[in-house]
């Protein structure tokens, strides 16, 4: 350590062996590493000593636990700057010859309701799988984009590919919908304060909305946000204001 050296050194000053100028440069490290502990000493506190990551990012692993010593030099934890992610979707083989229409997906992160969508995030295509591995009947497609921030890398989600665009369908908000045992429902508007709980069968998803094949027409209007409350209100025949749109 600096002080043993700086021990040693004034022994073998003494002693004539060292000269003046290589004493005062081992007395000039001492002296900066002294005053580099004791500004670390005083941040000790009974919960330990705050360690301050020299970037910003996110906590990979740890590779201490609580109340463990640790040494010089020894690695504390991996900070990740994860500025660009991957999306891997798994495809069913039976989809192959479809691959080659993906353009981009949308995607909702298994642990919240948040709906991203790559083209917000720099997001592009990367490659997709000619063939199945040999352990699974899939075919892998990969997406890279920047992180928005609050994305876990190597979390699961929900994953909405994206092709051709459609022409011609009739579409509704994902938040339009209710769902009774496995089936659909929206809200048609009659007139300002009535409302009709009609069936819908659904299509393709986006994310943020989906194709109705059957139930609605064109220039149907339906409630689009406030549906948990009109579907209460159903029960006690008492509709509230909702909010419409046309489709």
């Amino acid at each position: 350590t600096a002080e043993k050296e700086f021990r040693r050194a004034q022994t073998l000053l003494k002693d004539q062996i060292i000269s003046e100028k290589d004493f005062e440069q081992i007395r000039l490290r001492y002296e900066t590493a002294r005053n580099a502990f004791d500004a670390q000493a005083s941040r000790v506190s009974a919960a330990g000593i705050a360690v301050t990551s020299p970037i910003s990012g996110y906590l990979k692993s740890r590779m201490v636990g609580q109340g463990e010593y640790v040494s010089v030099g020894q690695p504390l934890a991996i900070v990740s700057q994860n500025k660009r992610l991957q999306l891997k979707a798994e495809i069913p083989e039976k989809y192959f010859s479809e691959l080659k229409e993906i353009r981009s997906a949308n995607f909702k992160p298994a642990y919240g309701r948040t709906v991203y969508k790559l083209s917000d995030l720099n997001g592009r295509l990367l490659s997709f799988g000619k063939a199945s591995a040999d352990d699974t009947p899939y075919i892998p497609v990969i997406f890279e984009f920047n992180n928005a921030g609050d994305i876990v890398p190597g979390a699961f989600a929900e994953i909405f590919l994206l092709s051709r665009s459609m022409e011609e369908v009739i579409s509704v908000p994902v938040t339009a919908l209710s769902e009774e045992q496995g089936l659909y429902f929206v809200y048609l508007q009659q007139h300002d304060d009535a409302y009709k709980k009609q069936e819908v069968a659904l299509g393709l998803n986006n994310g943020e909305r989906v194709q109705v094949v059957a139930g609605l027409k064109p220039g149907d209007k339906v409630v689009t946000h406030g549906v948990y409350q009109v579907k209460l209100a159903a029960t006690s025949s008492i509709i509230p204001e909702g909010h419409s749109h046309n489709h």
